[in-house]
């Protein structure tokens, strides 16, 4: 999550995410998910005057706050795109390979959450799209309107962890088929009274609009083809710097980061004498997991399941 802007946006695990890129002042970085800029304008005061920044986001609001930064500074670069297509991005450049550090900073960011016309939350009414870039691809709100009731019952289990998803799923067909849905109120009150077990402190439409917000966006088949990239993209002893808000996200890193960690070894028979290059790790796991600290949490509810994960680049 980045924020700022007027609709306020505070950068979570700032100082932490930067100090475990361990950055280099001539180095070449990557910030995947520029936002509103917390973590890229820390990274540019370490940079010196022959280091670089290149930020990726979809947001068109996130762009236009780069542009100004970039305007501001020479160093820094950013595009509008997923960071799951850096590595075409850093092969025009001639950087693939060459970058020193980069950050991914998943999730939703809180100008998208508090700005009701994104369309992203349930507490707020608005238009219902969800598209962290709205001039691609297809609104929550087309989506709802044409899908089967199992896919949809099938998006709000296995990206927002609904367990009461095909009840759900049942009660937006049935009401679909007197009035489409158009905003996020109308959307989530149904969902509200579909769902009958409420979690204290909980919204009951929350689940299932994580797991809408997920899959309009793609957002975990961005994540694996990103971590791919972000491997490729990396020189030896750069860093890879993972800011997950939820257990689906932190799983895909987690295991991901583990599988390069362990190498392919154990698929090789036991008495081979010497491992062959091509199985041995390509990734160091730096640290354990980080969370917010208190101090952060209390001026900041919304980190509160943040993790960091932190790996380096060994081959």
């Amino acid at each position: 999550m980045n924020q700022n802007s007027s609709l306020g946006h505070i950068t979570v695990l700032l100082d932490e995410a930067v100090a475990a890129l361990a950055v280099r002042p001539d180095g070449r970085y990557l910030d995947g998910t520029f936002g509103r800029g917390g973590h890229s304008r820390l990274l540019l005061r370490q940079l010196g005057t022959d280091g670089r920044l290149l930020g990726f986001d979809k947001d068109p609001q996130a762009i236009e706050t780069g542009k100004q930064l970039a305007a501001e500074d020479g160093r820094f670069v950013v595009v509008q795109r997923s960071f799951a297509e850096m590595g075409e991005e850093l092969r025009q450049r001639g950087w693939n390979g060459s970058i020193s550090g980069i950050l991914l900073d998943l999730g939703v960011s809180s100008p998208q959450l508090d700005d009701p016309e994104r369309g992203f939350s349930f507490l707020h009414d608005g238009p219902l799209d969800m598209r962290m870039d709205p001039s691609r691809g297809v609104s929550a709100a087309e989506w709802i309107a044409t899908a089967a009731e199992d896919e949809i019952a099938r998006v709000f289990k296995d990206y927002g962890e609904e367990r009461f998803a095909r009840r759900m799923a049942r009660a937006v067909v049935q009401r679909r088929e007197q009035k489409l849905f158009e905003r996020t109120a109308d959307l989530a009150q149904v969902l509200t009274q579909a769902n009958p077990a409420w979690e204290k402190g909980k919204n009951p439409a929350t689940r299932a609009f994580q797991g809408l917000r997920i899959f309009i966006n793609n957002e975990l088949g961005d994540l694996e083809t990103g971590l791919d990239a972000a491997l490729e993209a990396l020189e030896i002893g750069g860093r890879l710097v993972v800011i997950s808000f939820h257990s689906l996200e932190d799983r895909i890193v987690k295991q991901f980061m583990r599988r390069h960690a362990k190498g392919e070894a154990d698929r090789l028979p036991r008495d081979l004498p010497i491992i062959p290059k091509a199985f041995e790790p390509r990734l160091r796991l730096i640290g354990k997991p980080q969370y917010a600290s208190p101090a952060e949490l209390a001026a900041n509810p919304r980190a509160r399941s943040a993790v960091m994960r932190v790996a380096e680049k060994l081959r």
